[in-house]
């Protein structure tokens, strides 16, 4: 068996292209999109490892990415945009672990990325 090997324009695409999923919650679709950013578009935080407030700071940034994902589709997509930053503090909060875990590719069978 042969096995694929990813060429860098492919990889360079990913950041380029939307990724679009339906997630179920509380009996109702939820249809959600994202793109992957590159380094230059990552959010950056000054975060010690050592500071007593890491775990929220890494908290944080991980919201922050996560917006920066939808709202990069959004931009590239406006008509498939239901979701906003504007509207994150309003959702229920088991639905952005939802949302997270998605975009992250982690599956509802893995640890929330907002759990301490």
């Amino acid at each position: 068996m042969t096995k694929e090997v990813w060429t860098i324009e492919e990889l360079v695409a990913l950041t380029e292209n939307v990724q679009e999923k339906e997630i179920e919650y509380n009996g109702k679709t939820l249809p959600l999109q994202w793109c992957e950013l590159s380094e230059a578009e990552e959010p950056k935080m000054d975060i010690d490892p050592k500071d007593e407030n890491a775990s929220d700071q890494y908290q944080s940034m991980a919201k922050l990415r996560i917006l920066a994902m939808i709202e990069k589709a959004n931009e590239k997509n406006p008509d498939g945009a239901n979701l906003e930053a504007s509207s994150w503090e309003s959702i229920p909060m088991t639905l952005k672990y939802t949302i997270m875990n998605t975009v992250m590719g982690l599956g509802d069978n893995n640890p929330n990325l907002l759990e301490d």
